[in-house]
C-alpha cells in the first residue's frame, strides 16, 4: 500500500476539508516534537512559504486547530531535577512540543532550548525547563504555565498535559519483576510486559477530552512505546474518548526500535502492544516506513542493539489497521527522524477522505 494521493477540493465532500481539520496529536519525547514541526506549517492561516509557492500546500487542506497531548512521566535529567527539587510536573517534553509549535524557529526557539553546561546547580537544565519552572511557581497552575508559554512563543497549536497529578510509570517485567520509575525502566534490560500509572485512575484535563470528541484526526507516535506513547493511554477517559471520537486515528510507526522497550518488537506488535492497554482497538490506519536505512545507519543502530521495525504488513491488517507505506525516513548525520513534511501530508491527505467504516 503506497502513501494516499490527496484529493481535489472539488472531489471531496467532506466538510472538515473545507473548514479546516482539527487534529490532536498524542505522544511524548522527540517524536511528538518531530511530527508537531511538519503538521504546524499546515495550520491556518497558511504560512509565508505557502504563500510563496502555492503548489506546495497540500491542495488547501489546511488544520484550524492542532492540539498536543503530552505524557508526563519523566523523571530523569533536568526534568526530573525539577520535579524532585519543586514538586511540579516534568517539563522537558512539553518544552520540546512548544518550541516546535513555536512561529519563530530562530531566536526564542533557541533560546528555550538552551542548555546551560556549567553553573552551581544550574548545569544541565534547559532555560526552557527552568521558564516553565518559573510560571508554574508564579500561576501555581502547570496547565496556566504551558497556556502562557505558548502564548509568548507564538505556537501555532494548544499543548495540553496528559495529566496534572503527579504520575509515576511502573512496568511488569517477562520475568516477574516489577520496576518504578521511566528512568529505571528504559535502563533495565528485562523487557517489559505491561505498564501502570502510580497513582491509578488519575484524570485528565477537560480540554483534552473536548479537543479528541471533536478531532477531524488522531494521531498516536512516533515515539517511545512504553514510556511516551501508553503512558496517554492509561490516563483514565483518553482511551475511551478516543474510540468514541469520529475521527480519523493514525498510529505513526516509529523508525528503529528501541534496546528492552521495543526490541525485536514488530510494526504489530507495536500496535498490539497499545491495543492491550488501551483495552480497544483504537486504530484506522497505521503510516509505515519503506525506505531502507543505509549501511552506515544500521551499523549505528546496530551498536545500540536497535534495528529497523519489521512492517509485517499482513499481521497489521488482520488487527483491523490498514497500513500506508511510505517514505519517511530522514537520515541525518547517521540518525533517524522522520520526514515531517511527508508524514504531515499524508496524514492530511487521509484525514480529508470521506468517513470509512473501519475494517
Amino acid at each position: 500500500m503506497t502513501g494516499p494521493r490527496l484529493r481535489s477540493a472539488s472531489s471531496s465532500a467532506k466538510p472538515a476539508s473545507r473548514r479546516g481539520l482539527r487534529v490532536v496529536a498524542i505522544g511524548g519525547g522527540t517524536g511528538l516534537s518531530t511530527l508537531l514541526k511538519g503538521l504546524k506549517h499546515y495550520v491556518a492561516p497558511l504560512p509565508e512559504r505557502f504563500a510563496a509557492n502555492p503548489a506546495l500546500a497540500p491542495d488547501k487542506v489546511t488544520i484550524s486547530e492542532l492540539c498536543a497531548v503530552v505524557t508526563v512521566s519523566d523523571d530523569g535529567g533536568s526534568s526530573g531535577r525539577l520535579r524532585k527539587e519543586l514538586n511540579m510536573l516534568p517539563p522537558g517534553d512539553i518544552r520540546s512540543c512548544i518550541v516546535a509549535l513555536s512561529q519563530d524557529e530562530a531566536l526564542l526557539s533557541r533560546l528555550f532550548e538552551h542548555r546551560f553546561s556549567r553553573g552551581s546547580g544550574l548545569a544541565g537544565h534547559s532555560f526552557g525547563n527552568l521558564f516553565l519552572a518559573a510560571l508554574t511557581s508564579i500561576t501555581k497552575d502547570f496547565s496556566e504555565a504551558v497556556r502562557l508559554s505558548s502564548e509568548i512563543l507564538l505556537t501555532r497549536g494548544r499543548i495540553y498535559p496528559a495529566t496534572t497529578a503527579n504520575i509515576e510509570l511502573e512496568a511488569l517485567m517477562e520475568n516477574g519483576t516489577r520496576v518504578r520509575g521511566e528512568t529505571k525502566i528504559t535502563a533495565s534490560k528485562n523487557k517489559i510486559k505491561g505498564l501502570f500509572l502510580v497513582p491509578s485512575g488519575v484524570e485528565p484535563l477537560p480540554e483534552t477530552l473536548k479537543a479528541i470528541a471533536r478531532a477531524d484526526l488522531i494521531t498516536i507516535g512516533p515515539g517511545s512505546l512504553f514510556t511516551s506513547l501508553i503512558p496517554n493511554l492509561l490516563v483514565r477517559g483518553i482511551a475511551q474518548a478516543i474510540v468514541k471520537s469520529p475521527a480519523v486515528k493514525v498510529y505513526v510507526c516509529n523508525l528503529m526500535t528501541q534496546p528492552n522497550e521495543s526490541l525485536e518488537l514488530t510494526a504489530s506488535d507495536h500496535i498490539r502492544a497499545l491495543y492491550r492497554h488501551a483495552h480497544a482497538q483504537i486504530f484506522d490506519y497505521a503510516l509505515i516506513n519503506r525506505t531502507p536505512a543505509s549501511a552506515g545507519l544500521k551499523s549505528k543502530y546496530a551498536l545500540e542493539r536497535a534495528a529497523q521495525i519489521v512492517a509485517d504488513l499482513p499481521a497489521i491488517e488482520k488487527l483491523g489497521v490498514r497500513p500506508i507505506l511510505g517514505d519517511y525516513l530522514d537520515e541525518h548525520d547517521l540518525v533517524a527522524r522522520h520526514n515531517t513534511d511527508q508524514v504531515a501530508q499524508d496524514l492530511l491527505a487521509l484525514a480529508a477522505k470521506p468517513p470509512r467504516s473501519r475494517p
